[in-house]
């Protein structure tokens, strides 16, 4: 693998849009899109389908999303909603797929005081999504707009989905991600890189799940004894939960919050407790599963009635064959621009797992360099944009060229289904 003066002709023109790639992101952390505030979502995206129509001469079509059920406090089911996701193809027919997501939604809510982007006294962009992933998708931008200069470029078809829910779970997206997994060769996903460059090689999986517990309400003085403690049950439930810990090399269940209850003089009739899972592999995932589900079909005590929802939203990304072989071809593109690449295990999760769990191979870290993200910290460095937008540009020609056989590492992920 080498840069041919056709590859650079595209990183240079990656490099000469450098200021438009940092301040279009900005602008677009400007603008308020918490994963609930579904005005803000709405405006955001028609800001992103604008500058597509802008950038790239590819089909734009806005995807709807079904809705999902939200398990509430008080064990209350209500239809959660989501805005369109956004998605972009160019050249379907072209025998090699590349399917690249992102998501548009932040966990910075339209109330909280985090809204605008600053710049630190060291340089760093300071602001709500530069890194996760406003940055990420200007570099996706910049990537296919200096690909589509390639004259290779006709041997390569993508597919960009943005979606509105990645930040709590991409329960409405989810199937579409399957969907392009299924039929695409090579995944490249956009969440920020570390802020010294690392890239995320195995991720665990992440399973979300609420045990609604429904008893009997009762008078706590007068009739005690005739009532069934839900917040009662829901504490023993928690234990329990709490007690698979350590049971199964590399399973961690975490209860996060129990919830419901009554006033002091009342038996509680409603609780409801909601916990995570991350497992390291499928077989972590089964037992975890198996384990709740047994759980939650054996209530600690007479005339409690338990209801479990929930499940895996991100299955495990394990460094199978196709992966570690992706990560080596990466890494020597990195190289050759001057990055050094690594890769380092990782506990979090996002669209790169359900990528792999559909069968297509990924790399999910080719956004910027940044740090401290979900915090009112969160930072990018502005010259990791030109960085990162350069490394796919020239990731995008290799596959374009074979260099880089997306098929054959399509195949090899297909082997360990």
């Amino acid at each position: 693998m080498r840069i041919l003066p056709d590859d650079q002709a595209a990183l240079d023109h990656v490099a000469a849009r450098e200021t438009e790639i940092i301040d279009r992101a900005i602008r677009w952390c400007d603008l308020n899109s918490g994963s609930r505030n579904l005005e803000g979502l709405n405006r955001q995206l028609e800001g992103l389908e604008a500058e597509a129509r802008r950038t790239l001469s590819c089909r734009i079509e806005r995807v709807p999303l079904a809705d999902t059920i939200e398990v509430g406090d008080t064990g209350i089911l209500t239809p959660q909603t989501y805005p369109p996701a956004l998605r972009l193809t160019m050249r379907p027919e072209a025998p090699t797929q590349v399917v690249l997501t992102g998501h548009y939604d932040t966990v910075y809510p339209a109330s909280s005081p985090f809204q605008t982007v600053t710049r630190r006294a060291d340089g760093a962009l300071n602001g709500p999504g530069i890194a996760d992933m406003k940055g990420g998708i200007s570099v996706i931008l910049a990537a296919l707009e200096a690909f589509e200069t390639h004259p290779a470029r006709d041997a390569v078809g993508w597919t960009v989905l943005l979606s509105p829910d990645e930040e709590i779970g991409s329960l409405g997206s989810g199937p579409v991600l399957a969907e392009l997994g299924a039929h695409g060769h090579l995944g490249l996903t956009y969440e920020p890189a570390m802020p010294d460059g690392a890239l995320a090689g195995a991720r665990k999986g992440s399973a979300n799940w609420r045990i609604i517990v429904r008893g009997r309400a009762a008078h706590a003085g007068r009739a005690f004894e005739e009532g069934r403690n839900a917040v009662a049950g829901a504490a023993m439930i928690a234990t329990e939960l709490h007690g698979l810990n350590g049971r199964h090399g590399g399973v961690t269940v975490n209860v996060a919050r129990i919830s419901g209850g009554a006033p002091l003089n009342v038996v509680a009739d409603t609780a409801v407790v909601h916990f995570n899972a991350r497992v390291p592999d499928k077989a972590a995932a089964d037992w975890v599963a198996s384990q709740v589900s047994r759980i939650a079909t054996e209530p600690p005590f007479e005339g409690l009635v338990l209801e479990l929802h929930g499940g895996f939203t991100r299955p495990p990304k394990p460094a199978d064959a196709s992966q570690r072989a992706l990560m080596e071809v990466v890494a020597e593109a990195g190289a050759l621009l001057g990055q050094e690449i690594v890769f380092k295990p990782s506990g979090g999760v996002c669209e790169g797992n359900n990528l792999h769990a559909a069968g297509l191979p990924n790399i999910d870290t080719l956004g910027v360099r940044g740090g401290d993200i979900h915090s009112e910290a969160e930072f990018a460095w502005p010259e990791s944009f030109v960085e990162r937008a350069q490394l796919s540009t020239f990731i995008l020609t290799k596959i374009a060229s074979g260099e880089i056989d997306a098929p054959a590492l399509k195949r090899l992920r297909l082997e360990t289904l």
